[in-house]
Order: C-alpha cells, then structure tokens, then sequence
C-alpha cells in the first residue's frame, strides 16, 4: 500500500522474543516495518557500540509489508546499521521493546531498549521504548496493546520535538487503571552485588528503591498504581541553571562572552 509509514523496531531482549513479536505485529497495523534486532539478548547494554569488530546482520524473513533482521551487535548498532544500511528510507517512527523489565526512573541508563531509542532521537526519527515491569519471559501482553498503539499512533500523526523521545512503562496488571504522563522519579538501586561460590566473584544483582515514594507525578508512582506511565526524554543533558552560574563563577571577559 503506497504511502504508508515505515517504522524500524529493535530491542536488548533479542530478535526472538516475545516482546519484539507483540510490538511488530501492533506495528504492521499502523505501517511497513523493518525489525533489525539482536541476535541474544543485550539486555543492560545502555547505548553501548561495537567498535572493536564487524557486525553482521541477516535477513530472518520477509513478507508483504514486513522484513525482520538478526544483528551481531548491541542495539544502538541494529539503529545504527539500519538506518544507514537496511531501510529504504528514513523511517517515520522507531520503536524499541516490548521488553522484559521495566526501564522506569534511573534504570533507563542502563537499558539498551531506551538507549537504541536514544540513538533513533539523535538521528531525528521520533522514537518511543516500551517496557513491561517483570522479567517472565512469557508474558499477557493484550493488556497493554490498546495504550501501545495509541501512544504511536498520537507520535506519527504529531510528532515529537526535536532530540525528545518517549520512555512508556507497564504494570503488571491483568487490567490498566490509565494513562499517566509523567517524570522520572528519583530512584537508585542498592545491594547491587551478591557473592558466589567462588572468591572474588560476584553477581550482579539488588533491588531498586523509590526516593520519593510519596510524589504522585512520578512514572513509579504511576507504576505502582496500575497505570501507565509516559515520559518524554531530551538528549540534551545540560544543566543550565549551573551553566549560568558557573559561567558567573569561573569565566573571565573574554570567555564570558563565548558562554
């Protein structure tokens, strides 16, 4: 069908997993779709590269409206190697996920689901990440569906603002209380690190917790009431109150001018 809008979908869980699958079929409702993923699972890969060697990628099937690749690399490289190699245009839209664990408050920055988002942003492709709060491999999606479409429906019609993406995060719920468009909540994980059998080998583990527990604007807050939480995220990290009053503090006349 002519003119339809071609969205790229990726993920840190795999190509196979089930994730990927719910997000591409809900997908191919609103488009064409090119999946380029990895090949295993990426999962905690943030917005890791391959420098160091090749990267391969390989067609795993095609059909009408729909080709689906396996990639060697991280996330950010199955972006990066399809929008330069694979799609035959810039696509409309980037979606990342369904994955397996939620990537709410701080734990995006170590998500390579939200870190291929990021780099889809970079490249000026409107980009949302998915993800689903538990680690089952086998999971009910259908509760979620009906907010996956509408939120990627509301971005190919609207669009995003320039180097903004979206971050949304389910509640394993067999029923959604909502929709809540909200931010980040200030969280940090502790007791990362749990000891082995063997010295001096230890495994990554621990448990996240909520600094503000309390705050209802939060994407937690939103998680731990059933709903549906929607953030927007900005590549642009720079702290501008801090800019202004270091650029008071540290700069000379000449260097002044140029901050």
């Amino acid at each position: 069908m002519p003119n339809r809008p071609l969205i790229l979908i990726t993920n840190d869980d795999g190509v196979q997993a089930q994730g990927i699958q719910v997000l591409t079929s809900l997908m191919r409702q609103l488009g064409d779709v090119v999946v380029v993923a990895p090949d295993s699972a990426r999962s905690g890969s943030a917005c890791a590269i391959t420098p160091t060697g090749p990267v391969r990628v390989t067609l795993l099937n095609e059909t009408e409206g729909m080709r689906c690749y396996a990639c060697s690399g991280t996330p950010v490289d199955c972006v990066k190697l399809a929008l330069e190699k694979v799609v035959p245009r810039k696509p409309d839209l980037m979606v990342s996920g369904i994955n397996h664990g939620d990537n709410a408050s701080v734990s995006l920055h170590y998500s390579g689901t939200v870190g291929a988002v990021l780099e889809a942003c970079m490249k000026s492709v409107p980009a949302i990440a998915y993800s689903l709060m538990t680690r089952q491999k086998q999971c009910d999606f259908s509760p979620y569906e009906e907010v996956v479409l509408r939120v990627a429906r509301c971005v190919l019609a609207d669009g995003l603002p320039q180097d903004v993406c979206l971050n949304v995060n389910f509640p394993l719920v067999e029923r959604l209380q909502g929709v809540r468009v909200c931010r980040l909540a200030r969280g940090n994980w502790l007791q990362e690190w749990g000891e082995t059998d063997k010295p001096d080998v230890y495994q990554l583990t621990g448990y996240f917790t909520n600094l503000e527990p309390e705050a209802e604007d939060t994407d937690y807050w939103a998680l731990q009431h059933g709903m549906a939480s929607v953030t927007p995220l900005q590549l642009d990290m720079t702290h501008y109150p801090l800019l202004r009053q270091l650029a008071k503090d540290l700069s000379d006349d000449t260097t002044q001018q140029t901050l």
